[in-house]
């Protein structure tokens, strides 16, 4: 993206965050319309990635939350062990992580998930443990 696009669309996203959200080191803004995830860090836009929400009858919360905890390896308790690589647990048992589903980034595909592409997903893993749990925001709007 370049600088003017990139300037342009973080005033855009400035009028959408809650308020505080942008103080944060690293925000990850996930827009469920547009199922795109933009990530700020340093109160720069860093990456715009493909993700998958909540498909039909399931459901992607929205609102603001810090990280709570992470895991590198998780396996999901409530779907048949699957796998959710590099997953940062925002809001109970919803996460942002990687998927083996690829093919389907870009789409509602998930129970309630963020899904990423795992390289992303290892960006985003590592960028949080950088700045700390507590100094990286989820922002989830329609």
């Amino acid at each position: 993206m370049n600088r003017f696009l990139a300037a342009a669309f973080g005033a855009v996203l400035t009028c959408l965050l809650p308020l505080g959200a942008l103080a944060a080191p690293l925000v990850a803004q996930v827009d469920i319309s547009s199922q795109t995830m933009t990530v700020i860090y340093n109160g720069q836009v860093a990456y715009q990635w493909p993700v998958s929400t909540a498909r039909n009858g399931k459901y992607t919360p929205r609102g603001a939350w810090s990280a709570k905890w992470l895991s590198r390896n998780h396996k999901s308790s409530l779907y048949n062990n699957a796998p959710m690589p590099y997953a940062i647990f925002f809001n109970g048992n919803y996460a942002i992580h990687g998927t083996d589903q690829i093919s389907r980034l870009g789409r509602p595909a998930s129970a309630g998930c963020v899904r990423l592409h795992p390289e992303h997903a290892a960006v985003l893993f590592g960028l949080t443990q950088q700045v700390g749990k507590q100094n990286m925001r989820v922002v989830i709007t329609n």
